[in-house]
């Protein structure tokens, strides 16, 4: 049995805030199974890592005795999430929110042991309520707070338009914790208002209010925006086993301490050895190797592991990729550049027309990769590694 000293600092690991602290130990000292809640919208069909911060952390309350609800939104994916937007989102079809939601569902068990995890819809409570169930629902929230949330004050003293369905979302989120009668609900930092919804309703409705627990939004590969699908930023964890070693290994010295904290299953005392390695003068790339080897390992096998390794190291250092090399930060004006573009900006070409032409003959590489269309765009946000020739490289990020 873990004791509740270092069960709260295993939980503390990579988390933001825990609100209320007293009230975790409090629920912990009972000795009980606690349930732990994390809601996904299925706005997108693949999982990332950034994702996998919050699915971590469940997995170690799982490992510390306790029940994951793995809530999938499909009704308030119909809604969608205002969190963080400037305008109204467009609302997913049903058939979107299924065909995304099936897909979560194969993923999480990468990381989440299915004994102890309860897969559960929102819809199936959600569409039994009538109209006056939900009139009941909106009376236990006031405008007032609604408004104290950054991105609706931010709309409204911007006279920027709120659709009256939007207010619904933190509350339906909330009206979740009060039907799983949750006593943990952890969500990312951009989500705190939501969780917080969660805490008043179950005030409101008698319960013990749960505990919200936020974690950090994961960083890119950039280190600049967060990890996103549509910035091209991310490692998806259905990524084939050499794209997602690759792409872990073109992450910055810097950044892979953050990832080592978030994303990795050691314990940290280890982590902090590994930094003093690196302190005295061991090869940072060696020790994000076991990294990338950990993350390809979680979500493939020991096998695949080893064998993107074997492939990564065949592509960069059979091919004499320097220790050092270069890094180059580029602008876009519209979210991305042409490969023509980047290679003339980041000096690897002397002009446009000689990008062309060392594309046309093979000579240009991005993460290892031969490319032979010199009009591919690149997504802002993203970081990589490119070569052109033998001996010209640059680690180019796109702002």
């Amino acid at each position: 049995m873990t004791s509740v000293t270092d069960a709260m600092a295993i939980i503390r690991r990579g988390t933001e805030e825990i609100l209320l602290e007293e009230a975790l130990l409090k629920k912990l000292e009972k000795g009980k199974p606690l349930r732990i809640k994390a809601g996904f919208d299925p706005t997108a069909p693949d999982l990332h890592l950034g994702h996998t911060v919050l699915i971590n952390k469940l997995r170690q309350f799982q490992d510390l005795g306790h029940e994951v609800l793995f809530l999938i939104g499909d009704f308030t994916g119909m809604i969608g999430d205002p969190t963080g937007k400037n305008a109204t989102r467009k609302p997913l079809t049903r058939d979107e929110v299924l065909d995304n939601a099936r897909t979560y569902e194969q993923q999480i068990f990468k990381i989440l042991d299915p004994a102890k995890t309860l897969v559960v819809f929102n819809s199936s409570w959600m569409n039994e309520m009538d109209a006056a169930d939900l009139i009941q629902l909106a009376a236990k929230h006031t405008v007032a707070r609604m408004l104290e949330r950054d991105d609706f004050s931010k709309r409204y003293k911007g006279g920027q338009p709120i659709a009256i369905h939007e207010f619904l979302y933190p509350l339906i989120q909330g009206y979740d914790s009060v039907a799983l009668k949750a006593d943990v609900e952890l969500g990312g930092t951009d989500q705190k208002f939501n969780l917080l919804v969660g805490r008043q309703l179950q005030e409101v409705y008698g319960q013990e209010p749960q505990v919200v627990i936020t974690v950090p939004i994961l960083e890119g590969l950039s280190g600049v925006e967060k990890m996103s699908k549509s910035l091209g930023n991310y490692v998806g964890i259905a990524d084939a086993p050499d794209d997602m070693f690759g792409k872990i290994m073109s992450i910055s010295d810097d950044l892979m301490w953050r990832y080592f904290e978030l994303l990795s299953f050691r314990p940290m005392p280890e982590i902090e050895k590994l930094k003093t390695r690196a302190s005295q003068g061991a090869n940072p790339r060696d020790i994000k190797f076991l990294l990338a080897e950990e993350i390809v390992e979680r979500f493939h096998d020991r096998p695949a592991a080893e064998k993107a390794r074997e492939n990564f190291i065949a592509r960069f250092r059979k091919k004499e990729m320097p220790d050092e090399i270069p890094e180059r930060t580029l602008e876009s004006a519209d979210g991305s550049l042409p490969v023509s573009s980047i290679l003339k900006q980041a000096g690897l070409t002397q002009s446009t027309s000689e990008a062309r032409r060392m594309v046309r003959q093979g000579a240009v590489r991005i993460d290892g990769e031969r490319i032979d269309d010199f009009e591919k765009e690149l997504a802002a946000g993203a970081t990589h590694v490119i070569q052109v020739g033998k001996r010209r490289f640059a680690r180019i990020t796109i702002k």
